[in-house]
């Protein structure tokens, strides 16, 4: 799917989590109440920002980092049915560990 998709810059392609269906406490989260997850596995990235200089930053993150993204972060895509999210590097808040 990612070979299908090349972001540009600083952008990167995310492959949102899945949401919890029920909380700790056993209550079942319908569809309707659950949240946009903010967190999912990166599937492609771009080259990396370029400066006023004209020199290439590389990216921090990789393809299959696990990360945290900011709510209102990035564009919402669907390609072969499965939702995805370009967003910039920046708005990228957090890459989980382990």
């Amino acid at each position: 799917m990612a070979a299908k998709l090349q972001p540009l810059g600083d952008r990167v392609v995310v492959k949102p989590g899945e949401n919890e269906k029920k909380t700790k406490g056993g209550i079942i989260i319908p569809d309707t109440a659950k949240e946009k997850p903010q967190e999912g596995e990166i599937v492609a990235v771009g080259s990396g920002r370029m400066t006023d200089e004209g020199k290439r930053i590389a990216m921090e993150v990789k393809i299959g980092d696990k990360v945290i993204y900011s709510k209102y972060g990035g564009s919402e895509i669907k390609m072969d049915d499965i939702e995805m999210m370009i967003l910039r590097e920046s708005d990228i808040l957090a890459i989980k560990k382990g």
